[in-house]
């Protein structure tokens, strides 16, 4: 997979929040046309590494590349501005909105009438149903509150939206965290579609079976280190969810149980 252009990359990265260690010596690779999985437990440094990405901290160690040039990013407006999108658990949507006033959230187009530039709603329904269908979404009615979607089709609309407003990178927190076994392949599916397009789609979760039918690399994250950096042949589903679950850890606890039981 050589061949695909590295969009993102941490080298060593670390974050300090006072005498807490949060982040230690991570690396991890973003391509373009690829889903990087970032793994782990709650602790275990996603959160952290995911705000580097995102512009929300900046790091204290090691080296941020963005198209091979190294940053530090100062906010979420300059990730954003650098192609770096981030779609986070909460999605940042309003319930009681359409789903084209969620879509255009903000960044509304706008047509003249006279010396008045109004909202142009029939032109921003138009452009939502056709982005949200090129991606596989065909809603009812974009008109609907967002809040009356279903879990997955509210991730979809905002993945939608960060791949329609140019993202080359994108973030997704916990994507399938909430969702049943349906909506989370509702989910996958659009992660695929967006890899598909040739965007860079980082994956964070911590579910293995959801991880591993769309990513091309995974990071395991444990206790705010690397526990692991793997692409996809060099590493089992199986073994991959033996890892998360703390396989060499549960081995050693069962060997000293059976121990004690002598």
């Amino acid at each position: 997979m050589s061949e695909h252009q590295t969009l993102v990359e941490a080298r060593g990265v670390g974050k300090m929040y006072g005498s807490v260690k949060a982040l230690d010596d991570v690396s991890v690779t973003v391509n373009a046309g690829e889903v990087t999985c970032v793994l782990g437990d709650n602790g275990a440094g996603k959160s952290t590494l995911i705000k580097i990405l995102a512009g929300v901290h900046q790091h204290d160690f090691g080296h941020l590349l963005i198209g091979g040039e190294e940053v530090r990013l100062s906010s979420p407006r300059d990730a954003l501005d650098r192609g770096i999108a981030t779609v986070y658990q909460d999605l940042a949507v309003v319930p009681l909105m359409s789903v084209w006033r969620n879509f255009f959230l903000g960044s509304e187009p706008r047509k003249s009438i006279g010396p008045l530039k109004i909202i142009d709603s029939r032109g921003a329904r138009d452009t939502a149903r056709k982005a949200l269908a090129e991606l596989g979404i065909n809603l009812r009615n974009v008109e609907q509150p967002v809040g009356t979607l279903s879990g997955g089709e509210r991730q979809c609309v905002a993945i939608a939206r960060a791949v329609h407003f140019g993202a080359k990178v994108l973030i997704l927190d916990e994507p399938t965290a909430a969702l049943g076994v349906k909506q989370a392949g509702i989910v996958l599916r659009q992660v695929a579609a967006a890899r598909d397009r040739g965007l860079g789609v980082v994956l964070i979760t911590h579910n293995p079976h959801h991880a591993y039918p769309v990513g091309d690399r995974f990071l395991l994250l444990k206790r705010g280190a690397a526990l692991g950096n793997y692409e996809k042949a060099d590493i089992s589903l199986e073994e991959l969810t033996r890892q998360m679950a703390g396989g060499a850890e549960l081995e050693a606890l069962e060997h000293e149980l059976r121990g004690v039981e002598g």
